[in-house]
């Protein structure tokens, strides 16, 4: 047998600024064969578990691209044509069995539906070839990517900590299929709502108790039962909240579970609304909390994880003002300001402009770089290996990375998009978060898995940045609608 595994994966914020060639999928672009092999071997993610059981089973084991982007704008055309290129010719140099570890929210210049129209060429050429794939929670659920695969799911938790274990679940269906241990019928539908992605967490009420009534549902007839909150800055038709369901040798069962989980989701839908509050009174609030425990404060506006630009700085200045200190911000992606700081060495004193160097026509703002003077504390490769429970065993790249520290507050600054869902954003630069009152970080809810431990307490701060919760900033032009919340008077 010859399986083929490949790794294509980018959320697409169609709101972003932040380009996305073929370089942004990988340190210096996809990795290829064997390096895509070693790369993502043993790490916590869907490939890695593919790679396991197709070597469980025997098979020859191809890896003819691993590639991912961090979320940011529309993938270049010629990109998106030459990673699903790749795919489509190993499948056609032979292939037994495709599994495929995507995201599900990708839109590139030459589709809006990135992973269904990789699935439907794929198809075209291999009508019958078994083919899993595995997705992200924030994917957004489409007929193509569903009417091409065999087996599908996604990712049970938010932060993502389960990555291995959803590539071992829909691989393992496909394997039973395969040896025709089980037949396995799937049905997907959606209801005409766009969850807030800030409340998404799989820990608490709303998205909480489907994802595990999804779960409790699996009661070996029903093979799997999955819940995407899907991302909603992805703008195109299929774009929010839909249920994936598979079932071992019958339709029906599968259809009721889906039914019973969208009517769910439906009723709670008001409770995916995001609440949110003016930023100085945030920021006054974590000052408060200052000396009972740590405090992290989330500039989630600006979460590169989501296609944010990583550089606004309105919560900065907030916090410099309001006067906070003991704080550390992770962290800025101003690759003028590293260098700037790399030039003026170690122990110098330097004036920077800092951030703001990406315009967002989309909000209609422009880059607001903020006026810091400070020392450069640290200067780094930026290179570590993820310990953390997300991407466990990556390594991650930042670019050339600097502190620049004001005396009350050390800020990094990187090259590289990079979310902060890792202590060693800190640590890879002599900063130790246990010590801190206070940690600024660019994300939404992916820190979670390794600062939470070390947390005492968790401040939303409602920023600037095309990641925003607040969907007035943003002009819908694809999404199908009505659809709750853009429209309130939306019916099922």
């Amino acid at each position: 047998m010859r399986f083929v595994v490949a790794m294509m994966k980018h959320e697409t914020n169609t709101f972003s600024p932040v380009a996305t060639p073929l370089e942004s999928f990988g340190l210096d672009g996809p990795l290829y064969g064997q390096a895509a092999l070693d790369g993502f071997r043993d790490t916590n993610t869907p490939f890695a578990a593919f790679v396991d059981i197709a070597e469980a089973e025997g098979a020859e084991v191809v890896t003819p691209i691993a590639a991912e982007a961090w979320p940011s704008g529309p993938v270049a055309a010629n990109a998106y044509r030459h990673m699903s290129d790749v795919i489509r010719e190993a499948v056609a140099a032979g292939c037994d069995a495709l599994f495929l570890d995507l995201h599900g929210a990708m839109v590139s210049e030459a589709t809006d539906d990135g992973e269904g129209t990789l699935l439907r060429r794929i198809r075209a050429l291999a009508p019958d070839m078994p083919i899993a794939v595995a997705l992200d929670l924030h994917a957004n659920m489409t007929s193509a990517i569903a009417d091409n695969a065999d087996a599908i799911a996604s990712y049970r938790t938010y932060p993502h900590i389960d990555m291995y274990e959803t590539g071992e679940r829909v691989g393992r269906i496909l394997i039973g299929a395969i040896k025709g241990e089980i037949k396995a019928e799937m049905v997907w539908g959606n209801r005409p709502m766009l969850p807030h992605t800030l409340c998404m967490r799989t820990d608490i009420h709303p998205m909480g108790e489907l994802v595990e009534k999804a779960r409790a549902a699996e009661d070996g007839e029903l093979l799997a039962a999955t819940v995407f909150g899907g991302f909603p800055l992805a703008d195109f038709s299929d774009a929010g909240l839909s249920v994936v369901t598979m079932a071992d040798g019958g339709r029906d069962k599968a259809e009721a579970a889906c039914e019973e989980l969208l009517d769910d989701a439906w009723a709670l839908r008001a409770d995916f609304v995001y609440q949110g509050k003016p930023l100085a009174e945030s920021v006054a609030g974590a000052k408060a909390l200052g000396g009972d425990g740590l405090v992290v404060m989330v500039d989630h506006a600006d979460n590169c994880a989501s296609g944010g630009t990583q550089d606004t700085m309105a919560v900065v200045a907030e916090v410099l003002r309001q006067g906070l200190d003991n704080v550390a911000v992770g962290a800025i992606r101003d690759a003028e300001a590293v260098a700037r700081m790399i030039e003026a060495g170690v122990g110098a004193t330097i004036t920077l402009a800092l951030g703001g160097k990406l315009d967002m026509p989309s909000i209609g703002r422009v880059g607001e770089p903020l006026e810091v003077s400070g020392t450069v504390r640290t200067i780094s490769d930026g290179i570590f290996t993820i310990r953390g429970p997300v991407y466990t065993g990556v390594q991650a790249h930042m670019g050339r990375t600097a502190v620049l520290d004001t005396g009350k507050v050390k800020i990094v600054v990187i090259e590289r998009n990079f979310e902060p869902w890792d202590l060693g954003v800190f640590q890879c630069v002599g900063i130790e978060p246990t010590v801190m009152k206070y940690i600024v970080l660019k994300s939404r809810l992916h820190f979670r898995g390794a600062f939470m431990p070390i947390t005492k307490h968790v401040i939303n701060c409602d920023g600037v940045g095309v990641t925003s919760s607040d969907n007035s900033l943003f002009r819908f032009a694809k999404v199908r609608r009505p659809i709750y919340p853009l429209d309130l008077e939306t019916e099922a």
